[in-house]
């Protein structure tokens, strides 16, 4: 009988070991599905933080958000400290280029400075995503276009949104753009040309889409010899730069022989073009870069970089032509 009991007692032991080990096991269990709750819902929370940007395709700082056609868009919006309310400002748009984000726009193309000194509101929109990349729509829906997200209709939200929250003068609302967002400055000129006073364009090309201008259009376009994403004497996909300007100098009646000037003096040889006395004495100008490739200029013509180019053209006009 003494021999029986050794067998009984292992067997209550292990039977013991295993009930402890199942508990265990089935509070490890417990925990792991309690820990998988609380990632998915931490991921949901991140995902909505970051506007259900679900490719992940691009990463903004303190960036405003709006719902607009069935997607949470963002954008970056820069209020300078010289801004009282007390008048109404204008407000410009500058459009990052395919693949970009609008904080990092914001940092290559910095026009803080120039609205902290001349009081206007700054907005660097943010593109959506498509296959891992952000991206404008510079044409109606379909087309030309990338996807199907309403990019002009994105702007008009914006506008509207801004506006309600800010004095703005809305007969000075600009556009600018680099490459992707050069295209989408034009695509305004073209299609919402109620709301856009003037435009620039740096290193972009305006698609084929071409639409109906309500007024005329001061436009400014900056080009480099040597871009090789979309060539300055344009490809079977891409218009010419001189072709872009040829279109808006016989849009708005401007003077067909132009006005040039070289400077030398900020490390590149740059050509500046002027067409001028247009219908509502809006001119087209164009600075070409000697060299150039596909960037957001960093070299000077007479001492003024690119956004300050930009600004002190667009900022000539409002909404009827010539200030």
């Amino acid at each position: 009988m003494e021999l029986l009991k050794i067998p009984i007692l292992i067997i209550a032991q292990y039977i013991s070991l295993s009930y402890v080990t199942f508990n265990k096991t089935l509070k490890m269990n417990k925990v792991l599905f309690v820990l998988l709750v609380v990632s998915i819902l931490f991921s949901s929370c991140r995902k909505e933080e970051s506007n259900s940007n679900t490719e992940n395709c691009y990463s903004n700082t303190n960036a405003q958000t709006l719902v607009h056609d069935g997607l949470n868009r963002e954008y970056v919006l820069y209020i300078p400290d010289s801004y009282d309310g007390s008048v109404g400002v204008p407000l410009l748009f500058n459009f990052h280029g395919f693949g970009g984000s609008a904080s990092d726009h914001m940092i290559d193309a910095d026009m803080r400075s120039l609205a902290e000194a001349d009081t206007f509101i700054l907005v660097y929109p943010q593109g959506s995503c498509m296959n891992g990349s952000s991206h404008w729509n510079a044409c109606p829906i379909g087309g030309d276009n990338k996807s199907s997200a309403d990019d002009f209709g994105f702007v008009e939200a914006m506008i509207n949104e801004i506006s309600s929250q800010y004095t703005i003068d809305l007969e000075r609302v600009y556009a600018a753009g680099y490459s992707n967002g050069g295209m989408m400055a034009y695509g305004l000129a073209n299609y919402k040309s109620e709301l856009i006073a003037a435009v620039a364009s740096v290193s972009g090309s305006m698609l084929d889409c071409i639409g109906p201008t309500n007024h005329p259009m001061p436009v400014v376009h900056l080009h480099g010899t040597s871009d090789g994403v979309l060539p300055y004497n344009g490809s079977s996909d891409w218009t010419s730069a001189q072709s872009t300007l040829d279109h808006w100098i016989n849009f708005n009646n401007t003077n067909t022989a132009p006005t040039v000037t070289t400077d030398n003096s900020g490390g590149r040889t740059i050509e500046h073009f002027v067409y001028d006395q247009g219908d509502s004495l809006v001119s087209v100008e164009h600075y070409k870069y000697i060299g150039g490739e596909h960037i957001w200029f960093t070299s000077t013509f007479q001492g003024q970089n690119t956004s300050s180019l930009v600004w002190n053209f667009v900022s000539r006009y409002d909404i009827n032509g010539l200030r």
